[in-house]
């Protein structure tokens, strides 16, 4: 019996059934343009494989001023049929449905033709707008007809119809953006009457039995945006229009609250879709921070929406749907919503993978076999770096052993996992155990592993992390300064006035830990709300409460330092900078750069500033917490290699950069995948 009745249950839109209620959402990869078509329907195809019902793919630009930037893949020419058709016969021969996402990304679009109904620039866009007339508007609405005609000559099962995140059709949606008098502009009824008009004529030149969805945005959270009733009407109206299904978009891009990154509680708008639940009588899908098969059974089974939307998820684990069928939820490789890997890589002009799983988007190309030969396999080190060449290793058939001196496996994820708003680390590493059970592998905790111990294996992998660096400022002996680790550890607990030193992402995350107290605003949903200015949008219009932000007030009094004279976080994450910032800068945490270190006394941390050591400041610090860097732990792997031994260095030990888990992983994984 399945643990899942909601989830897996069937879904029968009349001319076609999806098989359970897990539709995987779309997402920017860069596959398509890379040209390898191969590679692309290998991505969905492994999806397809995993059970998931429906696919959508990333955003495929319906004409050259429309497509997200230039190069972006579009569908407008036969050449680009006989390509996509590669995906979906991939897709149809592995048993999936799949539906081509048209996305126009009006003033969002990266090239100095993008349009949109007003010429108002977007702030996240360097290019100002084309505003568009009556015959342009006409343009655009048979681009986009077109696109999913072709789509359908391609094999699609259907297409996904963008209407949300602030992109083309959303834009003529709100009056934040269209400032137009005419028929397209003005009343609600006129701005909506653009994508009324696109499913309207979509579904006539598609025919009945194509699924039509349409992305529609239930909570812009920007100013002027829609309201409830609005939102209502709208659905409405592109029901009548012969949407298939309407799937939910939450917040534009250029919004100021973050909506998927990990800091975000599970299922936190899925309150949005219910309240749409009953106005509508086609199937409507919920969105955003799904992660688990119980978190999406308790959205379904609470009548939050007919369907669930998971992304990232499916990029972290492509067999999550299979897995849950099969009572395995335990094995599912965990989305994190880190955006490390994927959202970053896509706005960095990268090709997108995941940090928990570095085959996502490189299935052709990292390929997991079984290994012409046996080895026994030593790894010394339990974090990210040697917990992935493990499994992957055992999963080739290695008999593999793995050795860490601490009393549990995880490494410097069990730090991470104190950080309010990481808690999804937990399940991380408890992924890993549940893994080191399937695999068989041995680990040995406690154990300090010596030459001696590791003589008679057949490969060496030296993942054993990193030491924090001292600083060498004068002063830094005194009981009152201590590092990152034995705060996140608890071994230390923190005055009421703390000075840290270091504006890394060890820096920016120990300060988080420091101003909170209590819950997690992560774990409780209207406490985030309430930190970030989020209210219902039938009470307040686009979901904006009027008072802003409401955090909590800080535990403590922090002063966040760095030597570099330049912003604070500029090398955090490219898509979540902006929220680590935000959430300090919410609890009155103090950003001082370009300082010298000069020394720490019973007075504080004294400091001065510039080449020329100007302008002496004391900084009052009850306690000082070093984040000063760190350096590679690698004693081990230097007395095995003096000693003749040959060894893989992995992780930290190799690289101690802001201990990246992303690289780890992936130079773990690799590596098994070679021995």
């Amino acid at each position: 019996m399945t643990q899942y009745p909601n989830l897996l249950a069937p879904l029968d839109l009349g001319f076609t059934t999806l098989k359970n209620r897990v539709l995987m959402g779309s997402m920017h990869t860069g596959l398509e343009e890379t040209g390898d078509w191969n590679r692309v329907a290998e991505f969905y195809a492994e999806r397809a494989r995993g059970e998931v019902a429906l696919m959508v793919t990333g955003g495929i630009g319906p004409n050259l001023e429309g497509s997200v930037m230039p190069g972006a893949s579009m569908m407008t020419t036969d050449e680009d049929v006989k390509n996509h058709s590669v995906v979906t016969e991939r897709v149809h021969e592995a048993g999936g449905k799949i539906a081509m996402q048209i996305l126009h990304a009006g003033r969002y679009a990266y090239g100095p033709k993008c349009v949109a109904p007003s010429a108002i620039k977007s702030p996240i866009s360097p290019f100002p707008p084309n505003e568009l007339d009556e015959d342009g508007i006409e343009k655009q609405i048979s681009d986009i007809v077109n696109a999913a005609v072709l789509a359908q000559k391609a094999g699609y099962d259907g297409v996904e119809i963008m209407g949300s995140e602030g992109y083309f059709l959303n834009q003529f949606i709100v009056s934040h953006t269209n400032k137009r008098e005419d028929r397209w502009g003005g009343s609600y009824e006129n701005r909506i009457r653009l994508p009324i008009e696109v499913v309207r004529r979509t579904r006539e030149a598609v025919g009945t039995d194509f699924i039509i969805i349409y992305r529609l945005s239930m909570i812009d959270l920007v100013p002027n945006g829609s309201t409830f009733d609005e939102v209502v009407q709208l659905a409405q109206e592109i029901e009548k229009a012969g949407a298939t299904i309407i799937n939910t978009g939450i917040g534009w891009h250029e919004a100021r609250v973050p909506t998927i990154a990990t800091s975000v509680p599970r299922k936190a708008f899925a309150w949005v879709t219910k309240k749409l639940m009953g106005h509508v009588g086609i199937p409507v899908i919920t969105s955003n921070r799904i992660n688990t098969p119980d978190v999406a059974e308790d959205v379904l089974a609470d009548g939050c929406a007919d369907m669930v939307s998971m992304a990232r998820p499916m990029l972290a684990d492509a067999h999550f749907v299979r897995k849950a069928m099969g009572n395995e939820a335990a094995q599912i490789a965990p989305c994190i919503a880190c955006n490390q890997a994927c959202l970053d890589h896509t706005f960095g002009g990268k090709l997108t993978s995941c940090l928990v799983n570095p085959r996502a988007c490189h299935e052709t190309e990292l390929v997991i076999e079984p290994a012409a030969q046996k080895k026994t396999v030593a790894i010394v080190g339990a974090g990210p770096a040697g917990l992935s060449t493990a499994i992957t290793c055992a999963e080739r058939g290695h008999d593999v052993t793995v050795f860490d001196k601490a009393s549990e496996i995880g490494g410097q994820l069990n730090l991470a996992k104190q950080i309010p708003g990481k808690e999804e680390f937990w399940g991380f590493v408890d992924w890993y155990r549940a893994m080191m059970d399937v695999h068989g592998i041995t680990v040995k905790l406690n154990t300090e592993a010596t030459p001696e111990l590791l003589e008679n294996f057949d490969e060496i992998v030296i993942a054993t992390g990193v030491l924090p660096r001292d600083p060498g400022i004068p002063g830094g002996d005194r009981d009152n300064v201590v590092s990152y680790i034995d705060i996140l550890k608890g071994k230390v607990t923190a005055g009421k006035t703390v000075a840290v030193i270091g504006a890394g992402g060890i820096g920016f995350d120990v300060s988080e830990y420091l101003v909170h107290e209590g819950e997690s605003p992560a774990e409780n949903i209207p406490m985030w709300m309430k930190e970030w200015g989020v209210a219902d949008p039938a009470e307040h219009r686009s979901g904006l409460a009027p008072e802003g932000p409401q955090p909590e007030a800080p535990a403590r009094t922090v002063t966040l330092l760095q030597r570099k004279a330049e912003k604070h976080g500029k090398r955090l994450g490219k898509t979540t900078g902006w929220i680590h910032r935000a959430a300090l800068k919410m609890k009155d945490v103090n950003f001082v750069g370009g300082v010298n270190y000069e020394r720490i006394d019973d007075d504080g941390l004294h400091v001065t500033f510039g080449e020329a050591r100007e302008n002496p400041q004391v900084i009052p610090a009850e306690t000082v917490v070093l984040c000063a860097g760190q350096e590679p732990l690698r004693i081990l792997a230097d007395t095995l290699e003096a000693a003749g031994r040959s060894v893989h260095v992995i992780g930290g030990a190799d690289v101690a950069a802001e201990l990246d888990a992303k690289r780890a992983i992936n130079q773990g994984t690799r590596l098994a995948a070679a021995l």
